[in-house]
C-alpha cells in the first residue's frame, strides 16, 4: 500500500514538474532569452523604440534561422507576408548568421524606417517597423517579387550612420 501512494506521489510530482517545464517553454521571455543568448549581437545605430528595436532583433534572427513561418507571423499585413519572409530569408538569411548593424531613421513611436547592414555579404536591406492594427509591433512585409525583396535601397548610405540616424525633435546643430 505504501508502494502504490509513493508511486502515486512521485507521479503527481512528475506532472507537476512537466507542467512546469512546459510552462517556461511558452514563456515569451524565456524564449526571447534563448533567442538572444543564441545569435550574434545586433549593433544598433540611431534611436529605437522598445517596440522597433525587439521586432528588428526577432526578424534578424528569423533570417538567421532561415525561419520563414516565424518571420512572416512578424507581419501586420497577411496579403505578402509569406511570399516576402520567403524571399527576405532566400537573398538575406545566409548574411544574417554574422555580424548585423540596425540603423533606425526617425522617431519609432508608432513606424520606424531601418537600415540592416549585413557585413558578411555587404548586402544592405531597407525595412519598416510599425505598429499593426493590433496594436502590436510588426513589420511591413510587402515585397513579393524576389528582385525587389532583395534590391539595395537606393538612398540609404553605404556604411551605417553616415547620414546622422536621428530621432525626431533633435535636429543636428548647424
Amino acid at each position: 500500500m505504501a508502494r502504490k501512494t509513493r508511486a502515486a506521489g512521485v507521479a503527481a510530482a512528475a506532472a507537476v514538474l512537466g507542467g512546469l517545464l512546459a510552462g517556461c517553454s511558452s514563456d515569451p521571455s524565456h524564449a526571447y532569452q534563448t533567442d538572444y543568448s543564441n545569435h550574434p549581437p545586433l549593433h544598433v545605430v540611431g534611436y529605437p523604440s522598445t517596440g522597433s528595436l525587439e521586432t528588428v532583433q526577432q526578424a534578424v534572427w528569423r533570417l538567421a534561422d532561415g525561419d520563414t513561418e516565424g518571420l512572416a507571423a512578424l507581419g501586420v499585413d497577411d496579403k505578402d507576408a509569406d511570399a516576402t519572409a520567403r524571399n527576405w530569408v532566400k537573398a538575406f538569411g545566409p548574411a544574417a548568421k554574422g555580424e548585423v548593424t540596425a540603423d533606425f531613421y526617425d522617431e519609432g513611436s508608432v513606424r520606424q524606417v531601418v537600415v540592416l547592414y549585413f557585413a558578411k555579404s555587404g548586402q544592405v536591406k531597407e525595412i519598416e517597423a510599425r505598429i499593426g492594427e493590433d496594436d502590436a509591433w510588426g513589420l511591413t512585409l510587402a515585397e513579393p517579387d524576389p528582385a525587389e525583396a532583395a534590391a539595395r535601397p537606393g538612398w540609404a548610405p553605404a556604411k551605417p550612420g553616415a547620414t546622422g540616424s536621428r530621432s525626431s525633435g533633435a535636429q543636428p546643430a548647424g
